[in-house]
């Protein structure tokens, strides 16, 4: 192939020139078409407090502007500046905004298939939630089931696996869970229900006030990064863990589905690419965050406990009969959450060989203080 100088390019478009020229005539209209200026509003579920989560929208809508050259711009808002944070995704379906930074799980009470978008009960963890959207045909079967509620969904975060919670009290037995009241949503809280919990849904920025006053006994939120900032360990001093109802929580940008519509094809694959910025942008938060937090919640005085197995096994049994109670009377909730398991399975094969058997000897080098 022959070299093309820069003399040789500007000779070259000389010799062409009148034909570009005309060329640019049709399509400098045709592209300033396909980069409208668009002003957007996006609701969160979160306080501003929560530099993870709202930090994340911002960042979403930071990535918009700079790949449109501020031609796209969307205006974030906290929980309860437009509506509350339990309420984001509603008003993206009414129309009330174009966007929201939520958690799909809030929406439970809609429909249970909500929670299969974002975390159910030993679920997927997150690395599996990633690959399950983007490979295992999660994201097409989720945006089928969300186009019924007038919404279109982004995966654009995820905490990875959860803490169990703060608790006035320890819990030794599933017996300890029975009468306690705890701020604890959706599918989680009706599995909760069964093994005698009384769950209640709260706010982020609701949560910490109700513990406070022993309206509630016990919280979940996310873990130590977030959890620290809200302050919890002050009124709870028992920290358990795992969060066997969240393995990975996926957070979602719902946007309208007809102003998803509406949008130029680049302009969608723009809000795409910032979505998949700010997944990345989130785990790397709270992966660098997580471990400083735990250490200075426990030099506070937190006493950490796992739950037993015998209270892990209690729970697990109360979750596999409520999947199956929903999948006999909701075809959504029963095709999501077939792919789902099938997904499981395998996953949970391939992490024993590889990533499991690494992971379980460098934490055994940690606890020989040998790193």
């Amino acid at each position: 192939m022959a070299r093309l100088t820069r003399r040789g390019f500007i000779k070259r478009a000389g010799a062409v020139g009148a034909g570009t020229a005309a060329a640019a005539v049709v399509a400098a209209p045709a592209i300033a078409q396909t980069m409208p200026e668009l002003k957007w509003r996006m609701t969160a579920s979160w306080p501003k407090s929560l530099d993870a989560l709202y930090g994340s929208a911002e960042h979403f809508a930071r990535s918009v502007a700079a790949a449109t050259d501020n031609k796209f711009q969307i205006q974030t808002f906290a929980a309860g500046e437009i509506v509350g944070g339990l309420q984001a995704s509603d008003a993206v379906s009414a129309g009330t905004v174009e966007m929201a930074h939520t958690a799909p799980y809030y929406y439970w009470g809609k429909d249970p298939t909500f929670a299969l978008c974002c975390a159910t009960p030993f679920g997927l963890n997150a690395r599996m939630q990633n690959a399950w959207w983007r490979e295992g045909g999660g994201e097409g079967l989720a945006n089928a089931f969300f186009a019924k509620h007038n919404i279109y969904g982004l995966l654009a975060g995820n905490t990875l696996a959860q803490m169990g919670g703060w608790f006035r009290k320890e819990i030794n037995t599933p017996d300890d869970l029975k009468g306690l009241k705890m701020r604890i949503a959706g599918f989680a809280g009706a599995v909760m229900a069964r093994v005698g919990v009384i769950p209640q849904q709260l706010a982020g920025g609701d949560i910490y006030p109700a513990l406070e006053k022993g309206t509630i006994d016990a919280t979940e939120w996310v873990g130590p990064y977030d959890d620290e900032k809200l302050g919890f360990y002050k009124v709870a001093k028992f920290y358990y863990y795992p969060g066997w109802w969240e393995g990975g929580t996926m957070i979602h940008v719902h946007v309208n589905k007809a102003k998803w519509e509406e949008l130029p094809k680049n302009y969608q694959q723009v809000l795409r690419d910032a979505a998949a910025e700010a997944h990345n942008h989130t785990i790397a938060r709270y992966d660098a965050g997580n471990p400083q937090a735990i250490k200075r919640l426990v030099a506070a005085g937190t006493q950490l406990r796992p739950f037993s197995e015998a209270t892990l096994d209690v729970c697990h049994k109360a979750a596999n009969e409520l999947y199956a109670e929903i999948s006999a009377k909701n075809e959504d909730f029963k095709k999501i959450w077939d792919s789902i398991k099938a997904f499981r399975l395998d996953q949970y094969l391939w992490l024993q060989v590889a990533d499991g058997t690494y992971d379980n000897y460098m934490m055994v080098q940690h606890r020989k203080k040998a790193l």
